[in-house]
């Protein structure tokens, strides 16, 4: 599984997430992540149709999308919806 992390520097969203997306990410070394910062890419906002941020998207084994995540979500949550969907 992977999940695309867009957001900004400046997004206090994205800062707030970022934390727990790091602890997440050590709990589940085989968990891929990769952000994308929308001042940098806003090309790929557009193509993955990402309208706010902070937005998490989630991706199966094979890079399609199975899920969405937006705004301020506590770990626990993102946690829950990454065993729910890690086996896809």
């Amino acid at each position: 599984m992977k999940v695309l992390k867009f957001g900004a520097p400046s997004c206090v969203g994205c800062i707030t997430m970022k934390p727990r997306f790091t602890e997440i990410e050590k709990e589940n070394p085989w968990l891929v992540t990769e952000f994308i910062d929308a001042d940098v890419s806003p090309e790929l906002l557009t193509q993955w149709g990402v309208q706010e941020i902070p937005e998490f998207i989630f991706l199966d084994r094979n890079g399609v999308e199975i899920e969405r995540m937006k705004g301020i979500i506590e770990k626990e949550i993102i946690l829950a919806k990454i065993n729910e969907l890690r086996d896809r």
